[in-house]
């Protein structure tokens, strides 16, 4: 019998523990679901607080609901989505080949244009020598006339080598050219718009820098091809003088 009084006994301070624990747990819940409501009321009833001054002011931020929340979720989930497309991945990738192709067009188009202004530079100061050379005729001693040709020779030898650089830098613009129209026409066929137009448009840019500086190199061979007619004209005239003077100069040791 004193057994079963203690097992009776040991039973019911179990199960009073086990009530106590319980409406401790109960308790914790419902004050931790308490402050959730308070939390959650204080931040979107969007009610004015007050500062130290008893003042209302505005609140700081204005917070959305719970069920604008979950709409701004579902919105930005939609946006990913759609983000992730194929035709939007296209569309990137796209915009990606034209900004590399016209990064491509740009650092050829710097270089052809100063190739052709190197040209044009070269071909007019071998023009200018040229024309001094052709001035002093039968008024330079031999030194002093060979060294002005050694530097009419040096300047032609230069503007034949900036020609070649212009050509190299030519073919590799045309085909950077290309490059960017196709770029251009994959672009709009992929629904990117504006990656296309602004291709389009640096296509236009780099084509009117190129002929601009054409234009200048087409100005200093038409000035070169003036001064070789009028080196060949000139050497004709020196050339009939000493002739002259040669034959006054025969004439008179005849008479002699």
């Amino acid at each position: 019998m004193q057994a079963v009084r203690q097992c009776s006994v040991c039973v019911s301070r179990a199960g009073g523990l086990l009530r106590g624990q319980t409406d401790f747990s109960n308790s914790i819940v419902f004050r931790t679901r308490a402050a959730c409501s308070r939390f959650l009321s204080s931040t979107y009833s969007g009610t004015l607080r007050e500062n130290r001054l008893g003042e209302k002011t505005e609140p700081a931020l204005s917070v959305a609901a719970p069920s604008d929340a979950r709409g701004l979720l579902n919105f930005h989930l939609t946006q990913q989505v759609e983000n992730l497309s194929q035709d939007s991945l296209i569309r990137r990738a796209a915009s990606v080949v034209t900004d590399s192709s016209s990064t491509f067009l740009s650092q050829t188009t710097l270089a052809l244009t100063e190739a052709l202004a190197n040209y044009a530079k070269a071909v007019h100061s071998r023009i200018a020598f040229q024309r001094r050379y052709l001035a002093s005729l039968g008024k330079l001693t031999a030194a002093e006339e060979d060294m002005l040709l050694q530097v009419v020779h040096g300047w032609r030898a230069e503007a034949i080598n900036r020609l070649d650089d212009c050509k190299r830098y030519e073919s590799t613009w045309i085909t950077a050219v290309n490059l960017c129209k196709n770029a251009a026409e994959s672009a709009e066929n992929s629904g990117a718009q504006q990656a296309s137009l602004s291709m389009r448009t640096s296509i236009q840019v780099a084509q009117s820098q190129v002929e601009e500086a054409r234009k200048l190199s087409a100005d200093a061979d038409k000035k070169l091809a003036e001064t070789k007619v009028e080196e060949i004209q000139r050497k004709a005239e020196y050339a009939a003088f000493n002739s002259e003077e040669f034959e006054i100069h025969e004439a008179y040791l005849r008479e002699d």
